[in-house]
């Protein structure tokens, strides 16, 4: 289907049963991760981290790619980066479904190491904007390489520190929640059935999300918005939309280590995708002369990030009813981070 052909009434038709059947599978992809990580004896925390954000990273795998072929820098980037600080809004977004702030369920310091990697990766891609990628190896920017060399070496310490105990958290809140009733029948399916819907769910999540993205991009271009400003808005909460979904979920039927770790892994796939794209991106190293909303995308990336690791360590929070002042903070920042953008278009 030809978007930019079609009309506005097809557009938005067609945007909103994709975003429909996202929300459905990302939902759905929730439970059976967490029915996964009992059945495999694995930690919440890794599933999140490696098995639910890549699932949820799909439909920006597939548009970062597709722009990266297409020579668009400023839609790479800006989807990338832009949609760290929103993904980190939907973890905040997500505390209203919890029961209290949702910073202090971790029993470990498994996210609060994620977070502080991901604040180390996000300050090591500024450093390589700054300095406009001197270095080029067949026409990939030396930075570009180092950004994935990191994130496998994240992955490493966060994979080997998964099973240590050498923090306790204080004051913290109740084990057991009340859990968001789950799907019947999934603790007696076999192994086999529940990754077949697993599979099933990110193919749903990749083909609804790319007809999301699509969708999102005719949408943009109707309206007369910057190629810049849809990629740091409308483009990133399109494919942001999985991480939503499976977040909410998540947090709901009390998998808090599930719904954080899908995030901060979802921020760091963002960051890795960085090589990939710079492999396509055939005009030079993609991280070179870039506009100034990348910069400030990024800048706000650290701040949301920076403000959930506070909310990590510290156990005794303020709230606002029954939200983390902490989640509160992060909305603020986000929603403060599309006036800047505007500004910038």
């Amino acid at each position: 289907m030809d978007f930019l052909t079609s009309s506005l009434a097809a557009t938005l038709a067609t945007f909103a049963v994709s975003a429909m059947a996202v929300w459905i599978a990302g939902a759905r992809l929730a439970y059976v991760a967490d029915a996964l990580a009992d059945r495999l004896k694995l930690a919440r925390s890794i599933v999140g981290l490696v098995f639910l954000s890549t699932a949820t990273s799909l439909p920006e795998i597939a548009t970062t790619l597709t722009a990266a072929v297409q020579q668009a820098q400023a839609l790479v980037l800006n989807n990338l980066f832009g949609g760290i600080a929103l993904q980190t809004a939907i973890l905040a977004m997500s505390d209203f479904w919890a029961l209290g702030a949702i910073t202090n369920y971790p029993r470990k310091a498994n996210h609060a190491l994620e977070a502080t990697l991901l604040v180390l990766m996000l300050g090591l891609v500024i450093v390589v904007l700054m300095v406009s990628e001197p270095v080029a190896i067949a026409g990939v920017g030396l930075g570009s390489i180092l950004i994935a060399v990191v994130y496998g070496g994240a992955l490493w310490l966060l994979r080997s520190y998964d099973g240590a105990n050498d923090w306790v958290p204080v004051d913290l809140p109740d084990p057991d929640p009340l859990p968001f009733p789950a799907p019947t029948g999934l603790a007696h399916a076999s192994t086999r059935a529940l990754m077949i819907q697993a599979g099933l769910a990110c193919t749903a999540i990749l083909v609804f999300g790319i007809a999301l993205v699509l969708s999102a991009e005719s949408l943009a271009v109707q309206s007369g918005l910057g190629t810049s400003f849809i990629g740091v808005t409308l483009l990133a909460a399109a494919t942001s939309l999985p991480e939503l979904t499976t977040s909410i979920t998540a947090v709901r039927m009390g998998a808090y280590t599930l719904a954080i770790s899908n995030i901060f892994g979802s921020n760091l796939i963002m960051l890795v995708l960085v090589f990939p794209a710079d492999i396509l991106f055939r005009s030079g190293p993609v991280l070179r002369a870039v506009e100034p909303m990348v910069l400030a995308s990024l800048g706000f990336a650290i701040v949301v990030t920076a403000i959930f690791l506070t909310g990590l360590l510290i156990r005794r929070k303020p709230k606002l009813g029954k939200v983390g002042l902490d989640s509160i903070l992060v909305l603020i920042g986000f929603l403060s981070s599309l006036l800047v953008y505007y500004h910038l278009r």
